[in-house]
């Protein structure tokens, strides 16, 4: 047998050009990579045509998109997000990366934000390749990694930009997630008591 028509199994293919059979399989189905039914029904893959990948090819087969994610918790906030997207998009340039942006205003504790509903249901259908932020934090404040299991479950790469802890900001910006948070309770407690007491009132009349 000739060394083109030498195959491998889909599992010795994902390690030997160093990625996850999950990726392979999407390749394969995307007609990016050539491959073939074994009698058995499984997939197998050239030996030749996986040699001849060089690293640069590898990355160029996988063009799923960067999504850079900044947020902040409130309006008088702004300026600082407009500085976080500037951020992520000159890392995501420098690396030369083909990136969206997407920006959210909300609640660290707040999972119904528009953005973060959108990066998830783009993260689901498979199309985010790498997500990156400039601090953890700016994703959830309590619930992040749940997130980032999410992210590693479907091939998402994450990238954070700062590792080091936002002290004065974090703790400023936790203030003012537990105070929305007091917020919305009282007004559901003091809602629910107005309801009992209109019940009460109508009831007497």
């Amino acid at each position: 047998m000739e060394s083109s028509e030498v195959t491998l199994s889909i599992g010795d293919a994902a390690k030997e050009l160093g990625i996850s059979i999950t990726t392979l399989r999407r390749w394969a189905d995307s007609g990016k990579i050539r491959s073939e039914r074994s009698p058995s029904g499984q997939r197998r893959f050239f030996l030749a045509d996986i040699k001849r990948i060089t690293p640069r090819e590898l990355n160029q087969l996988d063009d799923r998109i960067t999504i850079n994610y900044a947020r902040v918790s409130s309006h008088d906030q702004k300026d600082d997000l407009t500085r976080q997207a500037q951020v992520l998009e000159a890392f995501s340039a420098a690396n030369g990366w083909q990136y969206e942006t997407i920006q959210d205003l909300g609640s660290g504790l707040n999972y119904n934000k528009k953005g973060l509903q959108k990066l998830l249901k783009r993260i689901i259908k498979g199309d985010v390749g790498r997500l990156v932020l400039t601090h953890k934090d700016r994703l959830l404040r309590l619930g992040s990694e749940l997130v980032l299991a999410m992210c590693e479950e479907f091939e998402t790469e994450v990238v954070i930009i700062n590792k080091s802890s936002e002290e004065l900001s974090f703790e400023q910006e936790l203030v003012t997630d537990m105070i929305e948070l007091i917020t919305v309770f009282s007004a559901r407690l003091y809602g629910s008591r107005s309801k009992k007491n209109k019940k009460l009132v109508d009831g007497m009349t």
